[in-house]
Formats: C-alpha cells, sequence, structure tokens
C-alpha cells in the first residue's frame, strides 16, 4: 500500500471573512444546487485559492478584488484523496479584500455526513426525505467549498431555497421568506448573519416538523421541533433547555450569544447529537420524551445530552479549539458539565453518584489497557479524529476535569472558566490556554498538575499501608501504573496526584488534602484512635484505584453494611476490589466476600455497579460447569431489595426507585429466579393481549426475563412488538434486549433480524461464537456491528477467540476501529487468563457457601 502524502493544513495567504451562500435541495432527486459568494482578504499576492471540497463539482468561479475587475478562474484540480481544490488563475491576486464567487452542484448522499438526506415516514405512512447536515469533524466541504478548519473562523449569510409546504432551520433566525422567481411550488428562506463561528458548527435543515416554543428567563427563544404530530414529546426537552440556558449564563456568567436556540430530532442520525450553533442536531431517542411511553432512564438520558451539547454553545463554539488535538477538552468538559446541569435542574436524580459509575469507572477499565491512549492525541489528518470520538476523550476527560474542579474549588474554577471564555471568545485556543486561566485564579500549579494526566496513557494505583504511632495514625502512601494484566515491575511514570482523606469522624468531609508529586509519600494524621478508619478519595473523585492493606479494607465492611460510608465511596471501594481481582492483584473471593455485605444497600447507583461487575462475572463463568451457582449468589444477593421494592410503584416513590427496581427485576429474571420468572410471563401475556399495558419502566426486565427463559414464539411476539413500535425508544428497548435470548437454534434468527436492521445485539452466551461466524458471513457490509460495540466481544474468555477476531479484522479492515479492536482482543487474553487463574476459588467459594453451618 503506498504510503499517505503527510497531511498539510490549508494555506492563509487567502482566507475568508464572510460565506453568503444560497442552496437549493432537490428532495426527490437528491442533489443540489449551491451558490457561494465569499468576501475573502488575500495576505500575499497568490495565483492560486486552495480550499475544502468534496463530491462536490464547481461549475464557475471568479474572484473580484474590491473596486476591481472579475477574473475567471481558469482551472479547478481536485486533490480527491486530500478533500481539496485548488481553483487556478490566469493572473496574481493582489493582497487585499475581494469576493470569491463559485456555483456549483453536489448530492444529497445516504452516508449521514455533509449535506443528507433523511428518510422518514408521514403519520399517512408515505415516505418521505428531509434534507439536514452533519458537519463535525470534517464534513462542511460536502456541501459547499470552504475552509474547513476549526481555527479559520469566518461569518455566515444562508439563505435556502425549498419546496413552500417545508420547514426550514438554520444556525440564526429567519429574517426574509418570499417566493422563489424561478417556480413558484418554492420559496426562498434567508436567515440573519451568523456570529464568527467555525464551519463544522454550521447547520441547516429542511424537512417536516412540528415544534414546542418557549422562552428562557433571560428572553432566548427555545424550540424543540419534533416529528409530525409528535410534538408533546418534545416538552421534556424544552423544559430543561429553558432552565439550562440560564444556568449556563449564570456559571459562566457569558450570555448566549444568539436570539435563539433549536433542538430538532432528526430520523437518521450517526450521532447522539451534535451542537451546531443556534440549532442542536439529536437523534431522536436523545430527544423525544412521551409521558406515557418513555421510561425513567430516558428522560435521565436526555437532559444528559441536552445539558452537554447546550454546554457547547459555550465551551466549543464561542471559543473552539484551535485543532481537533484538543478535541477532548471540548467533549471532557461537556461531559463534565452535563452533570452539574442536571444536578441543578433534578436534584432528584442523584446524578454525580451515578457519574461515578456511567462515566469514571468505565473510563478506568478502558485506560488499565495496553491499547488505551493518552486523553490529548496529536491529530494530523481529519480522519484520524474518528477514532478518538471515545471513552477516554469523553469519560476520562470527563473525569480528570471533576478532579481539576475539586482541586481548585467551585468559586475559583468559575473565575478562571469566565476568563478563559472572555479572553478567547469568537476565538480559538489550545488545552494550555485554559490551564493558564485556572492557574491565574486560583494560584495552583494546574498545567504542571494536569498535563500528567492529560499527556500520559493510564493511571496510577495508589498502595497505602497505615500503623498506629501513640494518638497519630502514619499512613504510607505509594503510586504505581495501574495495568489490567496486574503488577509491572518496568520504570513506570508518576503522576502529580490530588489526594483528600477522610476518616469514620466525618465520613463526608476530607480531613486532609495534599498533592502527591513523588512515588511514596508518608502522612501523618494526628490525634486518630485506633478502632476510626480512615479512607482516601473521598467522594471518588481522583481519577485512581487504590489497593489498601487488609487490615484497613476490614475496617470499612462495617460501614458498608451500616451505610456510614457514603454511597459513591460504597461504590469506588467494591469498583476498585473487582478491577484488583480481574487484574490478578487479590483473589476474585475478596471480592465476592465485599459483595455480600450489600445486603441492606438502598442506593440505585451502587446496585447498578454491583450489578454491572456480577455481570462480567457470570459472563467469565457462562462455559463453566457451575454457572448456575453463581446465578444463585446473583439472586440471593438481589432478592431482599426485591422483595422490598415489589412489582408496582408506591405512592411518594421517585425516579431512583423506578431506575432501582427496573434494575433488581431484570436482574433476578435474567438469573432464573423463580417468582420474578412467573410475574414477568403473567406480565407479558397481559401486557401482548392489551389488557394492561406494562408501564415504561417494567418493559425493558420483563422483557430480558421473558426472552432469556422463552422460546420461539416469544420471540415472534418480541419481533412482533418492534414492528408495531412507533417510538424509536420501543424499538431500541426491544432491539437493546433480543441478545438475551439462549436457544441456540434462534439466535442464528435474531442475528438476521439484526442484519436486516443494521443494528447490534448482545447474544447470550450460547451465541457468542455464531455471532463471530454471522458477521464472517456478512462481513464486507455490516462490519461495524462489532466495531461500534465492543461488548459484544469483550464477553469472550478464550484465547483461540482473540485470534479469530484479530483475522477477521485483517481480512475486513474497519480503519477508525483499528484501537476498538484491539482493546477487544485484549480484554479477551485477560479474561481468559482470570478464568485460569481463579476458576477453582470461585467454584469452591460457591459451593462452600451452600453447605449449612455444622
Amino acid at each position: 500500500m503506498p504510503e499517505r502524502r503527510p497531511f498539510v493544513r490549508l494555506p492563509t495567504d487567502v482566507y475568508p471573512v464572510n460565506y453568503g451562500l444560497c442552496l437549493k435541495p432537490d428532495l426527490i432527486d437528491f442533489t443540489f444546487e449551491g451558490k457561494l459568494e465569499a468576501a475573502v482578504e488575500v495576505t500575499q499576492g497568490t495565483n492560486q485559492i486552495v480550499m475544502n471540497c468534496a463530491d462536490i463539482d464547481i461549475i464557475t468561479a471568479s474572484f473580484a478584488p474590491d473596486g476591481g475587475e472579475e477574473i475567471n478562474a481558469t482551472g479547478f484540480n481536485y486533490q480527491n484523496e486530500d478533500e481539496k481544490v485548488t481553483l487556478s488563475f490566469p493572473s496574481a491576486l493582489q493582497k487585499g479584500s475581494g469576493t470569491l464567487k463559485i456555483d456549483f452542484v453536489g448530492e444529497l448522499n445516504d452516508k449521514m455526513k455533509g449535506f443528507y438526506r433523511s428518510k422518514y415516514a408521514t403519520p399517512s405512512g408515505e415516505i418521505r426525505h428531509a434534507a439536514v447536515t452533519q458537519f463535525e469533524a470534517t464534513d462542511a466541504r460536502r456541501a459547499f467549498p470552504c475552509w474547513d478548519e476549526p481555527a479559520i473562523k469566518a461569518t455566515f449569510d444562508i439563505t435556502l431555497i425549498i419546496p413552500k409546504d417545508r420547514v426550514a432551520l438554520s444556525n440564526m433566525n429567519v429574517i426574509d421568506r418570499k417566493p422563489y422567481p424561478e417556480d413558484d411550488s418554492l420559496v426562498e428562506v434567508k436567515f440573519a448573519t451568523t456570529p464568527i463561528m467555525s464551519t463544522y458548527l454550521v447547520a441547516f435543515v429542511i424537512g417536516e416538523y412540528d415544534f414546542v416554543e418557549s422562552q428562557s428567563s433571560d428572553g432566548v427563544t427555545v424550540r424543540v421541533y419534533t416529528p409530525l404530530g409528535k410534538a408533546e414529546q418534545g416538552k421534556f426537552a424544552l423544559e430543561v433547555a429553558t432552565k439550562t440556558l440560564p444556568f449556563y449564563k449564570d456559571y459562566f456568567n457569558v450570555p448566549y450569544p444568539l436570539p435563539k436556540i433549536d433542538l430538532i430530532a432528526i430520523a437518521d442520525f450517526a450521532a447522539g447529537a451534535m451542537e451546531n450553533w443556534g440549532l442542536v442536531t439529536y437523534r431522536e431517542t436523545a430527544l423525544l420524551i412521551d409521558p406515557r411511553n418513555s421510561c425513567a432512564s430516558s428522560r435521565q438520558w436526555v437532559a444528559l445530552v441536552v445539558g452537554h451539547e447546550l454546554a457547547h454553545q459555550w465551551f466549543g463554539n464561542l471559543v473552539t479549539m484551535e485543532w481537533w488535538t484538543h478535541l477532548w477538552l471540548n467533549e471532557g468538559f461537556a461531559s463534565w458539565i452535563e452533570y452539574l446541569c442536571v444536578d441543578h435542574c433534578f436534584p432528584e436524580y442523584d446524578i454525580w453518584t451515578q457519574f461515578v459509575s456511567a462515566d469514571y469507572t468505565r473510563a478506568l477499565d478502558l485506560d488499565a489497557l495496553d491499547n488505551s491512549h493518552p486523553i490529548e492525541v496529536n491529530v494530523g489528518h481529519p480522519s484520524e479524529v474518528d477514532e478518538i470520538f471515545d471513552a477516554i476523550s469523553y469519560s476520562k476527560g470527563a473525569s480528570v476535569i471533576r478532579m481539576l474542579h475539586n482541586y481548585i474549588g467551585d468559586e475559583d474554577f468559575r473565575k478562571g472558566m469566565n476568563t478563559y471564555l472572555l479572553k478567547f471568545q469568537h476565538k480559538n485556543a489550545s488545552t494550555e490556554d485554559l490551564w493558564d486561566c485556572l492557574e491565574q485564579a486560583s494560584g495552583k500549579p494546574i498545567a504542571a498538575v494536569m498535563s500528567s494526566w492529560t499527556k500520559q496513557m493510564g493511571f496510577p494505583i495508589i498502595v497505602v499501608d497505615q500503623e498506629q504511632q501513640g494518638d497519630d495514625r502514619a499512613l504510607k502512601i505509594s503510586q504505581k501504573k495501574f495495568c489490567a494484566s496486574g503488577p509491572h515491575s518496568e520504570e513506570c511514570p508518576t503522576w502529580m496526584v490530588p489526594i483528600s482523606i477522610c476518616t469514620s469522624e466525618d465520613p463526608s468531609c476530607s480531613k486532609m488534602n495534599v498533592l502527591m508529586e513523588h512515588p511514596e509519600i508518608n502522612i501523618t494524621i494526628p490525634s486518630l484512635s485506633p478502632n476510626k478508619w480512615v479512607k482516601l478519595n473521598p467522594g471518588t473523585v481522583g481519577f485512581y484505584r487504590i489497593q489498601y492493606s487488609s487490615a484497613m479494607l476490614d475496617s470499612f465492611l462495617p460501614g458498608i453494611r451500616d451505610l456510614t460510608l457514603l454511597p459513591v465511596d460504597r461504590l469506588g471501594l467494591q469498583n476498585d476490589l473487582f478491577s484488583l481481582s480481574r487484574a490478578g492483584m487479590i483473589s476474585t473471593i475478596e471480592v465476592l466476600k465485599v459483595m455480600e455485605a450489600f445486603v441492606n444497600e438502598p442506593n440505585y447507583t451502587v446496585w447498578s455497579d454491583l450489578s454491572c461487575n456480577l455481570g462480567v462475572l457470570s459472563s467469565l463463568l457462562s462455559h463453566t460447569d457451575f454457572h448456575d451457582d453463581i446465578q444463585e449468589f446473583i439472586i440471593d444477593l438481589f432478592t431482599p431489595i426485591g422483595l422490598k421494592l415489589g412489582w408496582d410503584s408506591k405512592p411518594g416513590e421517585g425516579h431512583l426507585d423506578a431506575l432501582l427496581r427496573g434494575l433488581v427485576l431484570g436482574k433476578l429474571g435474567k438469573a432464573g429466579h423463580k417468582a420474578t420468572l412467573e410475574e414477568a410471563r403473567r406480565r407479558f401475556k397481559e401486557h401482548v393481549e392489551g389488557k394492561q399495558i406494562l408501564s415504561a419502566d417494567l418493559r425493558s426486565p420483563v422483557y430480558l426475563t421473558v426472552l432469556k427463559h422463552g422460546d420461539s414464539s416469544v420471540l415472534d411476539t418480541m419481533l412482533k412488538l418492534h414492528k408495531q413500535a412507533d417510538m424509536q425508544e420501543e424499538k431500541n428497548r426491544i432491539e437493546r434486549v433480543l441478545g438475551a435470548i439462549s436457544a441456540p437454534e434462534l439466535i442464528q434468527r435474531v442475528l438476521n433480524f439484526a442484519l436486516s436492521v443494521c443494528m447490534f445485539i448482545i447474544v447470550s452466551r450460547f451465541g457468542k461464537k455464531r455471532q463471530i461466524n454471522a458477521i464472517n458471513v456478512n462481513g464486507e457490509r455490516k462490519t461495524f456491528i462489532i466495531t461500534t460495540r465492543k461488548q459484544t466481544v469483550d464477553g469472550f474468555a478464550i484465547d483461540k477467540m482473540a485470534t479469530e477476531v484479530k483475522s477477521f479484522f485483517e481480512s475486513h479492515p474497519a480503519p477508525a476501529a483499528e484501537r476498538t479492536v484491539q482493546q477487544c482482543c485484549e480484554n479477551i487474553l485477560l479474561n481468559a487468563a482470570w478464568l485460569k487463574r481463579d476458576a477453582d476459588d470461585i467454584h469452591q467459594y460457591l459451593l462452600q457457601r451452600k453447605v449449612p453451618p455444622v
């Protein structure tokens, strides 16, 4: 394969000041015509202009210097591989201002990027198409020739020529809508001039939509656009958005700079959502909530995604990263502050505890692999960008910003953020610029601390031991790199670790804070009696794992049982132990013993994390002859909380009770708990017959339970429910549980269905091997089933499997997923080693539990 030419950014001798852009899409033939009139500045004489351009045909191009003669371009040289075009002129363009005019045509593609077509059905069932955009990272060049780099900012005047019965939206408000002179079925819609902005944030949508509207307390018009007939499903997101805009305005102390913001649900949408300035696009499940058919976790997801995208209006849109290398800052920051915003709007969600389970532990797991990467990755060619839109950029990014916020304190953090946004508004900035502003505000060595977390891969494990010295407690603390494959002896990096310490005297408050800059430190806590415990990292904020001496660990167990340890700390302790057992640093039995201490646990998120880890263990043991014993362990652990919650919500219950009930019933049902299985089957039958419709919160656990222990008629019913579902949320709910089917003969049917709807399904233990074969058969077309969802193969625990996965992807390359594939193979090998190491001990432990004490 020929080596790629080194990537070169666009020359700076001509740059845009304003884009006057007029587009006329054809929603039947899927083409569009475009006219660009760009005000440009020539900084030095040149006889060519180099721009980005992909899948566009230029018909004519000319340049007119201000007050001078128009010069026609004599050649268009497309460098397709670099997605560039060079316009050549017969004479040099002189230094100064001028107008570049380009007429061009393009295709409304079906790739879900650039300017593309999105298929939808009208309420009467007719199939139609909308024209929508998705430009991040580098696809504005598919809609119009432009300088498609985040640092080349300009203003935009957009006009769309559209059928008069359609809605047209763009970043700004409509300032004029008039008949199109050449065709009376069309109208010309003109939008106000945008602020100075990057091309990847430009957006336009042409289609049929309903909307709900409100005003935020600071006078911004907020609209949520929904498919026809579903306006009511936009109300929840509208409420979140109107509360969120003023929250961010106060937090940053910078007003939202546009007169309006639209949030719109798009039928075919590749990402979860996209923060285009003033016109945020979402997939339907990230925006629409049906009061009758949406579950509590869907509401929470919508609130988080809306919070995330609106944060970008400041952090990303007003101040933009200089190049894609700094993408992590954009995404990590928004992934952190979305929680701050949801906590403000819905304090009853206990969302910060959920952050630890959803983002923090997920990032630790991924970052412990040899195939992780530093948060900050040098991006050259923009094709490398897609690979870093991952849990390291988002979740680890958010976790280290949470740690930083905690280290600085909220007041100084906000002061620094305000300085940063005001200093760089309408401009571009790098990660270091933010550290400078936060350093000035806090007087702490932010750049030095943070570069140890962003520029090197991985994180430390903090090893702690203690001894009582008279009335004082002496702690010995050391750090080394934590690896999922166990301890490593080679030279390893050190981190600058903000460490806080609390004691049982006040578990919620840190008694001491130190910055650990060396591999080892000693700390003395004065006047602490021997019966008191000491814990590091209260709030589970520091991005590291902890290994306590066994005596220290034992001292926490009563605090888990009697709930004096905070929920987030109970979760963190158990999660660290689980990780250490997987890395072979302690026995898995130690973790099972600690798990049994959670018998009185009331907190949803703690149960969620326990459940997730037990799921990993259950999957690991799925091909052993004691798989049923781990199911019994799960049933014993979850039965008391299951009995306490029951099946139906009680008066006065809230969001977290609904989440917990769904989690516990699903866990018991999947593990084969007899009473749960019988009740699930009874309720499923009534639901299908229309006698008693299942509440949205019970659907996932009931569907999962009946499918896991079901036959072909249950699968038939499920696929029928999928076909009838009007809401994308319900379709997704069914898709997510189909993989639970156990009967080997039904798995092929599930896979055929999955491939027919281009989706992924995580197949149960009998199906994993078969899933690889199914993908092999369809490999050319559907490689992404495995690449976009690592879970598909992460559960495998056979060395041979890693080789198979590897060789499959060698013959079906998926460049954007290369790292994901390597991470999958690494996880398979780690699981195999874990099983080999601990299987017998686990088996013995599970057998002993059954033996009645003499």
